[in-house]
């Protein structure tokens, strides 16, 4: 597309910040930056007609880590880098209902419970997740003989580092164990349950749209249907070529891209993973309200009003699962259903009608913690979410934003 002299001079002339990627990272990022100085001419480029990545597609947790997925943690990146990443998730959850009113983005506080099963179950779920097609690499299965040990554990680190609430002078516990209520929530196969009030789920459409509105209200620009191809670091700034015919002159050039990071900077630590949900139809006395985890996060469910929505498996075909395709694999479906009749709904339940399925790409790498870095002169990166886009977005922006001094 010919690009004419008015465009040239107002929709590509040049900024002071171009941001790629106009999801939760993105977004972010140009709120901070026109809050500090609303002088900023900023644009965001997005090479889809809505955010292409895990932004707008995922399952609308607000949530910032399950128990078992945090001590596989520690035993990935160390006890340090578990505190600070999980502190970021908290206090960008903080910032979010800081800034948006709980009814503008559907936020509903009703909790987060972890499922825990036995050996004996697990046998029935090694053997959905080995399905033909699908890969050998399971996921660990948790000793649940040392669930209030851990509670313990991570409520005494835990609180102290996110300055949880307090009450007579002692931080509230996070986590506590809630096996108690397995029976009346209607689960199959669970033996142990733990809760964390500190959870909620959310619309994140609404909250990508609020966010859209608040930047584009004080004057940043978004460019959809805006792919980037190349760009070339020199002193004055940063040239960057799109597929349109224009290029753009920045001051500063910022990378939110998450799992599309590689196509754009090769050398990143950041590899695509594919993020699988389906929602049913509505299920008649659906037992359960809140956020739901099971094996180290890899599987999570949620109700939308009376329906289920149930995402993730991603482990049961680790190396399928690492793509930017956005179809539905038949694998990881078929594993999602039978975990929904195996473990969710009550025993003799009927099998609820699938309304819709679908996929998001999210940005994964050998450790959780984001890469927030300086890639060359002027250029920058605030990418690999692990999957916490919705909760770290926020402070992952504003470290980006230090990192590049106005």
């Amino acid at each position: 597309m010919a690009i004419s002299i008015w465009e040239q001079t107002t929709y590509f002339a040049p900024k002071d910040l171009v941001i790629v990627g106009c999801g939760f990272v993105g977004l972010w990022t140009a709120y901070e930056a026109i809050q500090k100085n609303p002088k900023l001419n900023i644009t965001i480029l997005e090479r889809g007609v809505l955010p292409s990545g895990a932004s707008t597609r995922n399952a609308g947790f607000s949530c910032f880590g399950s128990i078992s997925e945090l001590m596989y943690d520690i035993k990935l990146m160390g006890e340090a880098a578990m505190l600070e990443t999980v502190k970021m998730r908290y206090d960008g959850l903080q910032r979010i209902q800081k800034v948006f009113k709980a009814k503008e983005i559907d936020y509903n506080q009703w909790g987060g419970y972890e499922l825990f099963e036995g050996k004996k179950s697990n046998k029935n779920t090694k053997a959905s997740k080995t399905n033909k097609g699908a890969s050998s690499e399971l996921s660990e299965l948790y000793d649940i003989s040392k669930l209030e040990t851990d509670i313990a554990y991570l409520n005494k680190i835990l609180a102290p580092a996110l300055k949880t609430p307090k009450k007579n002078g002692k931080y509230l516990p996070i986590y506590t164990n809630a096996s108690k209520d397995i029976n009346k929530l209607g689960f199959q196969g669970i033996e142990a349950l733990a809760f964390n009030q500190m959870e909620g789920q959310l619309n994140s459409a609404k909250l990508v749209l609020a966010l859209q509105k608040a930047v584009q209200a004080k004057g940043v620009q978004i460019l959809f249907s805006t792919e980037v191809k190349k760009f070339k670091s020199h002193k004055k700034g940063v040239t960057i070529t799109t597929n349109l015919d224009a290029p753009i002159e920045a001051k500063q050039f910022l990378i939110c891209t998450n799992g599309f990071a590689k196509q754009i900077i090769p050398g990143l630590d950041v590899v695509p993973a594919r993020g699988q949900v389906f929602v049913t139809e509505p299920i008649k006395n659906l037992k359960f309200k809140g956020c739901f985890h099971f094996d180290e996060g890899y599987y999570y469910f949620r109700n939308l009003g009376n329906r289920l929505l149930l995402g993730g498996a991603r482990n049961a075909d680790f190396k399928n699962e690492k793509t930017y395709s956005l179809d539905t694999s038949g694998t990881i479906q078929k594993v999602l259903e039978d975990f929904m009749m195996q473990r969710i709904l009550p025993k003799g339940s009927r099998k609820p009608k699938i309304e819709l399925r679908w996929s998001g790409t999210m940005g994964i790498g050998s450790i959780k913690k984001p890469i927030i870095e300086q890639v060359q002169p002027n250029v920058y990166c605030a990418v690999r979410m692990s999957g916490m886009g919705v909760a770290i977005a926020p402070i992952v922006a504003q470290k980006a934003l230090k990192l590049m001094k106005g």
